[in-house]
């Protein structure tokens, strides 16, 4: 930023350049458009860990949503109650953990994604934009 302002010159008037806060409207309509876009994800997510449930580990559509549930919520892996044996076990404990660093990921960003709407406005509401504060005078 101030490489920018040595090479435009000093910034304009900080009174101009406050932009009013937008319409409550516009912040709801914000919100849930990425209230959407977070269901969609944690739904996609959440078919993924169902589809891998069910065909690595040969579990029921039910249980395989229980258990990818489960995981993309935070809580982790539920005490295994049915006896898997040899490479199915393998197979199903390979996509749990890889499926678990996906939903760890999958729940830091739509954690960002809910709350950008909202981060915005507080910026917006105290006038947090950079200002010309640290400006020296030009009139000493």
């Amino acid at each position: 930023m101030a490489f920018n302002r040595r090479v435009t010159g000093p910034m304009p008037d900080p009174k101009i350049m406050m932009i009013p806060i937008p319409p409550r409207r516009f912040f709801i309509r914000r919100m849930l458009h990425n209230a959407g876009i977070a269901a969609g994800v944690v739904g996609g997510g959440l078919l993924i860990g169902m589809t891998g449930y069910h065909r690595l580990g040969g579990l029921g559509w039910v249980d395989s949503f229980y258990y990818s549930s489960m995981i993309l919520s935070g809580e982790g892996p539920p005490v295994d109650p049915q006896a898997l044996t040899g490479p199915e076990i393998l197979n199903l404990h390979l996509f749990a953990g890889f499926y678990a660093l996906f939903s760890g990921v999958t729940f830091i960003t739509m954690v960002g994604v809910l709350f950008a709407p909202a981060i915005h406005r507080f910026l917006h509401k105290f006038h947090l934009e950079i200002a010309a504060h640290d400006e020296p005078d030009e009139n000493p």
